[in-house]
């Protein structure tokens, strides 16, 4: 805009140039009519006159064009028409400038060893993975130049380890938005991609953006979760190969390219569950031995070479045991009490009902989950607690008998946990 308006700069000093002759004859008209000029104006006056008014009439547009730029305020139409051309656009790829600019991002620093505590204190028996990922995402986030995600990690192990949520709290705890993603349901047919990253033109639904892609476009600095990612179709591993390796992802609607590069991916895993386990402590202390052994075994069990190479860590999960399983129960207690305004008192969970919660988990063996101590949490002690809240209660206190769990109403005095 600005070198069109320098371009045109010249003709307003001729209307302006001319303006001035025509002031300049009126005033010696006598010595004009001598010379004949007079006549030739008398005869052309109309014609005259409407070239002048013409040219007054574009000196004041450019001049206001001008001060709508200045104020940012030109219409849309006018900034993209090919014949207000920026002078980018005629001279380089602007869309790839721009898209560059968009990677660009301040460095920010993390306390690590914080970030660390606070997600030691809400997930139970991962204290090396919390620590490790704290320490990842404080040099990651410092970077100032970053072509890719913040960082790409995968969320290996058991069913019920706290994989999904460690994710969670890890978005928590960095005060960012979660879009969480089960690729369960994004495991067969053609179409399986499109949902998350939009439709074709043409196709059905290609006038909105994709889960995915709308969502990173509405906030670029969120952290992404892809639960169970091998169960996803390969045609939505391809599309997150340049969302992971090159720094944004394309919405297939209208062709844009959403960034990624603020973006922390976090993938989770219960493939190749036993063999993650032993090597996870054959290589305790050596990362790189690990993620060797990981990506062969993870290999052997069909994930793709290419989706592999563009994780940047990889953390096995040790199942939990003993006193662990107790303290996910206590803590999930303390939310469903929680969930229903209610506060639970300072050792008001009965040793006895978290023991049995212990030994349920325990039978169901490997193939136990986090959701299966959710639902059996939520069969025990549920009722008990409308029951408690119907009558009036604030705080109460787990009591496991032979009838089942009573939760029973905590005196005032009684200090809360």
């Amino acid at each position: 805009m600005t070198s069109f308006l320098n371009r045109m700069l010249p003709y307003v000093w001729v209307a302006v140039g001319i303006a001035s002759v025509v002031t300049l004859a009126q005033t010696f008209s006598g010595f004009l009519r001598r010379i004949g000029l007079v006549g030739w104006l008398a005869r052309h006056g109309m014609l005259l006159s409407g070239v002048l008014a013409g040219l007054a009439a574009l000196a004041w547009l450019l001049v206001l064009l001008g001060a709508l730029r200045r104020a940012d305020r030109l219409p849309r139409f006018l900034t993209e028409r090919r014949w207000l051309m920026d002078i980018l656009d005629r001279l380089t790829n602007r869309a790839e400038l721009e898209r560059r600019m968009s990677q660009e991002v301040e460095s920010i620093f993390v306390d690590a060893e914080a970030l660390a505590s606070k997600l030691k204190a809400q997930v139970v028996g991962q204290d090396r993975i919390c620590d490790d990922l704290a320490a990842q995402i404080r040099r990651r986030l410092a970077l100032k130049q970053r072509g890719k995600p913040v960082g790409v990690f995968l969320f290996a192990g058991p069913a019920g380890a706290g994989k999904t949520w460690l994710g969670k709290v890890l978005a928590e705890a960095l005060g960012r938005k979660l879009l969480h993603f089960d690729m369960t349901q994004f495991s067969s047919g053609a179409f399986a991609a499109t949902s998350l990253f939009g439709a074709g033109k043409g196709y059905v639904g290609s006038q909105e953006y994709g889960k995915l892609t709308q969502g990173l476009r509405d906030v670029p600095d969120a952290v992404v979760m892809l639960d169970e990612i091998e169960k996803a179709h390969g045609d939505v591993h391809k599309n997150f190969l340049t969302a992971w390796n090159d720094g944004f992802i394309t919405e297939k609607s209208d062709g844009k390219q959403i960034s990624t590069t603020r973006a922390i991916f976090v993938l989770t895993s219960n493939a190749a569950v036993d063999i993650l386990v032993d090597l996870s402590r054959q290589y305790a202390n050596d990362p790189d031995g690990l993620r060797r052994g990981a990506v062969e075994a993870l290999r052997a069990v069909g994930f793709a070479p290419e989706v592999l190479n563009r994780i940047d860590r990889i953390f096995v999960f040790e199942p939990l045991s003993g006193l662990d399983i107790a303290r996910v129960a206590a803590l999930e207690i303390e939310r469903m009490i929680a969930g229903y305004g209610l506060t639970v008192a300072q050792g008001g969970i009965d040793p006895q009902l978290l023991f049995d919660l212990m030994t349920r988990q325990k039978k169901m063996g490997a193939a136990a989950s986090s959701r299966d101590l959710t639902r059996a949490i939520e069969e025990a002690i549920a009722d008990s607690l409308i029951a408690a809240k119907e009558k009036g209660a604030r705080s109460v206190i787990l009591v496991q008998s032979e009838g089942g769990v009573h939760a029973k109403i905590a005196a005032p005095s009684e200090p809360h946990a």
